[in-house]
């Protein structure tokens, strides 16, 4: 069962009205008062609005889809000298023309029907306001020459400003996340907010980082060199970017060719239509649910995908692809089964040995291989049980004696009850 599209929740809407007043304030006073220092703020607008036309889809454990956009307002924000010479842009003129630019590259985005996310847009104006505000009333003031000079300190406090800024956004991206698990109106208990705060901070040394470091080193240059710096420095990100993309092109064919092997139970007969799916979907929010991050839930969610696999070895298919209503030895032998189709693949071993052991059990199996079990036998309840999902459920927790892990079926439990569905009440 796929969990809805949540509407947008209190946090949601808190960021969005928050960055929508930023742009609306930045623009407004930008046009009554007029652009200071004009040929800087087109120069900066164009590059944040070809990173923006350059972005490309959101990667699984990749959390900047357009880098070059992000580094080139990080960079305006830090700017307070070009070619040795001060500038006189302040806070709200930054944030305008990055509102601006955004605008501007929305048009085309919008118009082949891929349009900015929503909280995408409205974490990076609140994270360039943030940076712009701890450092251009500063530097305007003088107190940054004083304390720092123009030496290797003053590059240390913006590396340490980003830093801050970056750890920001991480804590905003997580809460916005979390706040999308819940559907409004639903009394269910949201999704844990330490794992998906980790991935984020993990996701920190990707990109991330190259985005940090790229926009301080423009600042620098820009600063020393003035705008001719510009596309100089942005060679390495876009270099950066090319290889990203490789790398998104590969792990997309590698996932593609793990889910077609998935799908050959359903084209041979053995399993029904999308069951492979919905459990790798319910098995990765459950991982999610759990503390399972970045690695571990790739694991969990290719053993999902080819957890029937084993069913090809079988001269009679089992009825309904329902592998949970067989006897024990029987489930484990088409698990062993499957462990070494998975082997004979090429895929990671640790999948091969969460297929192998989602029969076991569950105190016998790992953390992900107990997921897989009660996950699996969940959907197959589902078409047996006469009262459907919640007839099913319950009966996973007349199991959790010796089949299914106690913690497992009720994190499933809040994962359905997040999509819709009000669980069976304990005991």
């Amino acid at each position: 069962m796929t969990p809805r599209r949540a509407r947008p929740g209190p946090v949601t809407l808190g960021a969005r009205a928050a960055a929508l007043l930023l742009a609306v304030a930045g623009l407004g006073y930008t046009l009554w008062r007029g652009v200071h220092d004009p040929g800087h703020a087109l120069a900066f607008g164009a590059l944040i609005t070809i990173g923006e036309l350059a972005r490309w889809g959101a990667l699984p454990g990749e959390r900047e889809p357009a880098p070059l956009g992000a580094a080139g307002a990080l960079a305006y924000a830090l700017l307070g000298r070009s070619g040795g010479e001060p500038t006189s842009h302040g806070v709200l003129q930054v944030v305008a023309v990055l509102a601006a630019a955004q605008l501007v590259a929305s048009v085309p985005q919008l118009a082949r029907g891929d349009g900015p996310d929503a909280d995408q847009v409205a974490r990076r104006l609140l994270t360039v306001t943030f940076v712009a505000v701890c450092f251009q009333p500063l530097y305007n003031a003088g107190r940054c020459e004083r304390w720092f000079g123009d030496g290797p300190y003053y590059a240390v406090f913006l590396l340490l400003l980003l830093g801050l800024a970056a750890l920001c956004d991480a804590v905003l991206a997580a809460l916005l996340l979390r706040a999308r698990t819940l559907p409004r109106g639903s009394r269910a208990a949201p999704a844990p907010y330490g794992p998906l705060l980790r991935d984020e901070l993990r996701a920190l040394t990707g990109i991330g980082s190259a985005v940090c470091a790229t926009g301080a080193v423009m600042a620098l240059g820009v600063a020393a060199a003035g705008l001719w710096a510009l596309p100089v420095l942005c060679v390495p990100l876009l270099l950066t970017q090319l290889s990203f993309r490789r790398f998104a092109a590969v792990r997309t064919t590698y996932r593609q060719t793990i889910a077609s092997l998935a799908r050959s139970t359903e084209i041979a007969g053995y399993t029904p239509h999308g069951h492979a799916r919905r459990v790798a979907e319910l098995c990765t929010a459950v991982g999610r649910e759990m503390g399972l991050t970045g690695p571990e839930l790739t694991v969990l969610e290719y053993a999902a995908l080819m957890h029937d696999i084993g069913q090809l070895s079988l001269v009679d298919p089992v009825p309904d692809g329902a592998t949970a209503l067989l006897p024990a030895p029987e489930q484990q032998r088409i698990a062993l089964l499957g462990g070494a189709v998975v082997r004979q693949t090429g895929v990671d071993a640790k999948v091969a040995i969460v297929v192998e052991r989602q029969a076991d059990p569950y105190r016998e199996q790992p953390l992900s291989a107990r997921i897989v079990r009660a996950v699996n036998a969940y959907d197959d309840l589902c078409g047996e049980s006469l009262s459907g999902p919640l007839g099913a459920l319950e009966q996973l927790r007349l199991g959790t004696g010796h089949d299914y892990q106690p913690q497992v079926v009720e994190s499933l439990a809040r994962v359905l009850a997040r999509g819709g569905l009000t669980p069976v009440p304990l005991g």
